[in-house]
């Protein structure tokens, strides 16, 4: 027979190699510390695609020898996960949150009512941080210096902190607001636009806590929808 030819034309298939999972370390925080730069402050929110709800930050202050262990992206960490977590950091940290309403997302767009909320907590951090990282591209408005990290709260472990006190926060807020509210399970859906929550809208009407910008409570208002708002309502963040 004659000999079998390769045929070159066709590259060959490689299959993806298993990449490790990266998790939240303490380095950027303990390279500022061997500056000379303490405390550090990690800042991250919750709640940017709701179409109910306020958006929740929070600022975290880490205490670098008593670093709760298994912190990470609140989005990758079960309900109990976060809740036992949420526990440990209040607990061993520095620790400040604050709110932007309904009322302010739909003046001010959701992006600037994020911003502020964030420089909110900073600033009520009982502890004055010299330097922040903050979840994202941006920077916020506060009067130390200002690192934004763009998944940084996959990688940084003050923020990835602050992503669970924000979480844990705005979904307890929500429960409550679940109660106060039913019909519109904001408990089980945090305000996001799932069928149930849609339904809801259509037989009850929004409530206060709605964000009127936001499509499909702006529709059903005959109001305008905000621009940047559209994708973020559809979008659990």
């Amino acid at each position: 027979m004659p000999a079998m030819r390769r045929n070159d034309s066709k590259p060959a298939v490689r299959l993806p190699l298993d990449e490790p999972i990266v998790r939240p370390t303490f380095a950027r925080e303990r390279a500022a510390m061997r500056r000379g730069v303490f405390p550090v402050a990690g800042c991250d929110e919750a709640g940017r695609g709701p179409l109910a709800g306020p958006v929740v930050a929070a600022a975290v202050i880490l205490d670098p020898k008593r670093i709760p262990k298994g912190l990470d992206d609140s989005k990758r960490l079960t309900a109990e996960r976060r809740e036992a977590l949420y526990a440990k950091i209040c607990a061993s940290a520095e620790v400040a949150v604050a709110f932007a309403p309904p009322a302010r997302i739909d003046d001010h767009n959701i992006r600037q009512a994020s911003l502020w909320a964030l420089a909110r907590a900073v600033a009520a951090s009982p502890v004055v941080p010299r330097l922040v990282f903050v979840d994202g591209c941006d920077r916020i408005a506060v009067e130390c210096d200002c690192v934004a990290v763009i998944g940084g709260d996959g990688i940084v472990a003050s923020i990835a902190a602050a992503s669970i006190v924000a979480k844990v926060t705005r979904d307890r807020l929500m429960g409550r607001l679940g109660a106060a509210h039913p019909g519109y399970g904001f408990e089980r859906n945090m305000g996001y636009s799932v069928p149930e929550h849609i339904d809801a809208l259509g037989r009850l009407g929004p409530t206060i806590h709605h964000r009127r910008t936001f499509a499909p409570v702006a529709i059903l208002l005959g109001e305008p929808v905000a621009e940047a708002d559209i994708l973020p309502s559809l979008l659990p963040l």
